[in-house]
């Protein structure tokens, strides 16, 4: 025989906490629980994750947002990093030899600050004692000498010219074209116009000397600029001597004091041969941007032009001299830049120009040694991030690169950063989704993020947890610096938080959604002049949150009860039942009645899906309905085919369909079809089926009981009114009050359903009948045999329309 379903007791509809099983008053008397319970799976792969230091066990912590990720990552990273050694600094210097590759260089902790210190304080000395060195009056006089003596040995090559000619009878003059030799008669210059009346004899010879010493000149003044060239030279030797005098104690002392660095001390050396070798010119440069600052031009004001001595700077990349142990990164927004670093530009006269002092660090090079902390959604979301950061974890290395240089797109002449070696922990935090995605579709990622830390979203409902969550809440309240909830306040709380997981017997660990339940229920009691939070403010937040997300539904509520959608609520119909269904708008869901029916007549057994039909219904749905095709020909169709055709439909339903929790409910409409027997339209159903008429559990069974219980309830509860449930959805009943009220009063009724007979029962009034055995009919007066007979004669009839269809293509056929 098939059980009848009773309605469910008021106590198997809500689970309350009890408050006298607390052993406080407030929350102000528990010791704060920083630490939400349930998470120790996840706490102890993060502990894992950050401790192994070998390449590739990179953290991709995943959970639903809400559950606390971020903060329990920084509080167990920060456990971590407490007991590691804190990196040293990383500088970037001038490449005397390649410009446009600057050089990386390792420094321990705090000496990139005391290098970058020293030498800039060098170069500041630098530009004021060179420039007194070369104005001193030693160094005047030995290039005063050095010209002098040049002048003389110009002077006495031109005296012994001057000399020869004066006895060959020729002049040496000075012209502001340079130097000529012309013919002497006497101490005077002969005139042209004289030296043509000469006898042609006299004259040919004079010309023959004029070309000879002519020729004697040219040599002598060839070695003029030989002359001058080592004159610079000399200059230079001694402009050498000065600057590396002058120079040589400072970076002497900074040699000493950097002598335990030998990479320091090989750069002092470059920095000692370049200004030896470009003092003067840099003095130029320097003298020049003054200049062009004095006078207004672009470049004013800017230190990097007014600073011909830049190149002899530090740019310290990362300081890490106030750090005590391992750094920790959170990352906010993981754009390429701000990941790998950058090379900036200046603008200077309409032309884009860098150095080494321009380039900048990203969150790698800040969290290099330690932890780098990044919403993945987010880097996932950042052109090329991902891809990029992979590449550098798998060459442990970071070099700073464009989007352009890196897909070869940029061929414009730009600094090379030199690559500094990277060793980071990566910790990526995300949606389930994402990482299940990414584990499954990138063959890089599961070399890259061995290590998995999954965060649950609810934990059991016992009493270890029921002790631990008002410890979790004092906490959160401390922290928000709100009032202290009573025993009650925190009892509502419990119940919300397990309404929120749909399920009587766990709590949501949605820390966000709580923490914004808290302060708005201590709102509340603010304007209230309470001390303390009590369950009713608690409750009556709940209620202004639901009030605030409520205008879809209570217009949806007002389409039905104007009658504009139609859902009966009393009464019977044939092939017509009351289902139910759950929207999801953002963080609120709530339950809407859907009317379903359904129409039979002769056909082949084919059930037609109307909203599949017209592309609305989703696969889960089509696949609902196919189930109840199998449960029919298995039922009915033991000794003849089945021969039937039916029509399913959700009436005034102008979106899409999905999901087979209606399945129960299309299966009751379409055999009081068949059976022609009406069903109560007091009554709304809700579960799925499977072939066998079991009724299986489904989602947002809470909303969709209080949706079809505010219909009723703003149209007068009658006591006949009430929901079917699948039996598997009792324990996650959590209905608000005013269903307890209706249901405590006999107003209003909750069936659990473990059975399509069941069903059919409550739903029709008669009983759905079972066999007597294997082939036998279903006994008289049940709903089964209802069902049956109008089948049979279904196939009565298709069998008598096939014979008489045959019948007729015979006589056509001897025709």
């Amino acid at each position: 025989m098939v059980r009848r379903s009773d309605p469910l007791p008021v106590d198997a509809l809500c689970r309350h906490c009890r408050t006298e099983d607390f052993k406080f008053k407030t929350t102000a008397d528990l010791e704060v629980l920083e630490i939400p319970p349930g998470q120790d799976r996840a706490l102890e792969a993060i502990r894992f994750g950050a401790a192994i230091k070998h390449p590739g066990y990179n953290i991709f912590v995943h959970g639903r947002a809400g559950t606390g990720r971020h903060s329990l990552v920084k509080s167990e990273l920060r456990a971590q990093a407490s007991a590691e050694e804190a990196p040293g600094d990383w500088v970037y210097l001038h490449n005397f030899q390649r410009q446009d590759e600057p050089n990386a260089m390792p420094l321990p902790r705090g000496r990139g600050r005391e290098l970058k210190a020293a030498l800039d304080k060098l170069v500041d000395e630098i530009r004021t004692t060179i420039p007194a060195a070369f104005e001193s009056e030693d160094y005047g006089a030995r290039v005063q000498a050095i010209n002098e003596q040049y002048e003389e040995r110009q002077g006495q090559a031109l005296e012994a010219i001057r000399k020869e000619a004066s006895e060959q009878g020729l002049a040496l003059l000075r012209t502001p074209m340079g130097f000529a030799l012309a013919p002497l008669k006497g101490s005077e210059v002969i005139k042209p116009e004289v030296f043509n009346k000469l006898p042609e004899e006299e004259r040919k010879e004079i010309e023959r000397k004029l070309e000879e010493m002519q020729h004697k000149l040219q040599e002598t003044l060839i070695l003029f600029p030989k002359l001058d060239k080592e004159r610079r030279e000399a200059i230079r030797d001694v402009n050498r001597e000065v600057t590396a005098l002058t120079i040589g104690l400072p970076i002497d002392e900074l040699k000493r004091a950097f002598s335990d660095l030998p990479e320091v001390l090989e750069h002092l050396e470059f920095v000692r041969l370049d200004l030896i070798e470009n003092v003067h010119g840099l003095l130029g440069v320097e003298a020049q941007m003054r200049q062009q600052a004095d006078s207004g031009a672009p470049g004013k004001g800017s230190a990097k032009y007014g600073n011909g001595f830049a190149r002899y700077a530090v740019n310290l990349l990362v300081d890490n001299a106030e750090l005590k142990e391992a750094p920790i990164v959170f990352e906010d927004h993981p754009s390429l830049p701000n990941l790998i670093g950058r090379v900036e530009h200046i603008s200077h006269m309409g032309v884009l120009s860098t150095d080494f002092s321009l380039i900048k660090p990203g969150s790698l090079h800040r969290a290099n040694g330690g932890y780098l902390v990044i919403d993945a959604r987010k880097l996932l979301s950042e052109p090329f991030a991902y891809e990029t950061l992979k590449r550098l974890l798998i060459a442990e290395e970071i070099k700073i690169e464009t989007v352009g240089e890196a897909l070869g797109l940029v061929s414009t002449v730009t600094l090379k950063p030199e690559p500094i070696p990277l060793s980071v922990k990566i910790i990526l935090v995300g949606e389930p989704m994402i990482y299940y995605l990414l584990s499954q579709l990138d063959p890089e990622f599961p070399t890259l993020f061995k290590i998995g830390a999954d965060f649950d979203d609810r934990l059991d409902w016992q009493k270890s947890t029921a002790e631990a969550f008002p410890r979790l809440l004092a906490g959160m309240i401390a922290r928000f610096d709100l009032r202290p909830f009573d025993r009650g306040g925190v009892a509502a709380i419990l119940e919300w938080a397990s309404r929120q997981v749909e399920d009587s017997e766990k709590l949501s660990l949605n820390l966000e959604r709580i923490a914004d339940l808290l302060r708005e229920a201590d709102h509340i009691a603010g304007e209230r002049k309470l001390s303390t939070v009590g369950p009713q403010e608690v409750r009556d937040a709940v209620a202004a949150q639901r009030r605030r997300a409520s205008k879809v539904s209570e217009r949806m509520q007002e389409a039905i009860t104007r009658g504009t959608i139609k859902i009966a609520t009393e009464g019977e119909a044939v092939g017509q039942v009351n289902g139910l269904s759950v929207f999801q708008l953002g963080d609120h869901a709530f339950g809407k009645p859907t009317r379903i029916s359904a129409r039979a007549w002769l056909g082949s057994g084919k059930v037609v899906d109307i909203e599949r039909e017209v592309e609305l219904g989703g696969p889960l749905h089509s696949k609902g309905v196919l189930i109840l095709q199998g449960f029919l020909g298995e039922r009915y169709a033991i000794s003849a085919p089945l021969s039937v055709s039916a029509s399913l439909v959700f009436e005034q339903s102008y979106g899409g369909v999905e999901g087979d929790s209606a399945s129960s409910a299309e299966l009751y409409a379409l055999l009081s079809a068949l059976a022609g027997q009406g069903l109560k339209q007091s009554l709304a159903v809700t579960g799925s089926v499977d072939q066998h008429g079991m009724v299986q559990a489904i989602g947002g069974v809470n909303e969709k009981i209080e949706g079809f219980f505010d219909l009723c309830d703003e149209r007068g509860l009658t006591g006949e009114q009430g929901v079917m449930i699948p039996a598997a959805n009792v324990p996650h009943l959590m209905l608000k009050a005013e269903v307890l009220e209706a249901v405590r009063e006999g107003r209003f009724a909750i069936y659990p359903v473990t059975t399509i007979d069941q069903g059919l029962e409550i739903l029709s009034g008669i009983p759905s009948g079972e066999r007597p055995g294997p082939g036998e009919p279903y006994p008289e007066g049940s709903f089964n045999r209802l069902v049956e007979e109008r089948l049979a004669a279904f196939a009565k009839a298709r069998k008598s329309f096939g014979a008489r269809e045959s019948r007729i293509d015979d006589k056509e056929a001897k025709t």
